[in-house]
Order: structure tokens, then sequence, then C-alpha cells
């Protein structure tokens, strides 16, 4: 299976395409209910959907990995962005910053490298595992 599509709510596309756009997606999908974006460095899209009513803030989370975390959230502040939570180095060997975007949806920008796939507690997998790729 290869992830290549996720979609968040929003109640206002127009607010949620201009954050998206600053934070570098490329717009390939505009309509006044939906939009959607190419995430660079691979194949995967992102996109909202319009939701009328009141969006729940259950714990989602949007990852998307920058290669220069720092300079990308600098960059992102000069242009008027206001992150919840700056770079920071975690104990998971990730460094991380936070934003909202406009409909409260939490957007992680980080960077991991090798930790990303191979952290050093990585679970083996066993000689005889006859598990099939789905």
């Amino acid at each position: 299976m290869n992830l290549n599509q996720i979609t968040v709510s929003s109640t206002n596309i127009a607010k949620s395409v201009d954050f998206y756009t600053t934070l570098g997606l490329e717009l390939i999908v505009d309509t006044p209910h939906y939009a959607r974006f190419l995430v660079h460095h691979g194949q995967a899209t992102f996109s909202v959907a319009l939701r009328n009513e009141a969006i729940p803030q259950n714990g989602t989370k949007v990852y998307f990995e920058c290669d220069n975390l720092d300079a990308k959230v600098a960059k992102l502040q000069t242009a008027g962005l206001e992150f919840t939570e700056l770079p920071t180095d975690k104990r998971y060997l990730w460094r991380e910053a936070h934003i909202n975007d406009p409909d409260g949806n939490v957007v992680c920008l980080y960077y991991a490298g090798e930790n990303r796939i191979n952290p050093p507690w990585r679970v083996q997998k066993k000689k005889n595992d006859l598990t099939k790729n789905i």
C-alpha cells in the first residue's frame, strides 16, 4: 500500500487555500467546496473539504517533513503565520514545530531524517514473517 491522500475538513476553503499554499503546497484543484494540493518530494496529495458545521477538535495532526525546518519556520513567520510551538527537539529524535490551520487542525512541520522510518527502537521483522504487502 501507498498512502497518497489525506483530507481534512474546512469551514472556509479560501482561507485554507491561502494557508496551505503559504506553507508551500501546490494547489492543483480549487472549487468552492474542495481543494487539493500536491505535496512536493513525492506523489502524495493533501486536500480540504468544505464542512458547514463546526469542526470537532479530536486530536488529528497532519505532519509535513521539511529538510530545513528552522529556516522554513522563520520564512513562514515572516509571511505572518503564528506557530503554537517553535522548532523543538523531541525525545523521539524528531524536531517539530506546530501551527494551527484556519479551522484549528493541528499541522506539525518536522524533520526526522532517518529516524522517521528507522528509529533506534524500530521493531525488527521476524525471519519467518509470512506477512505479504497488501
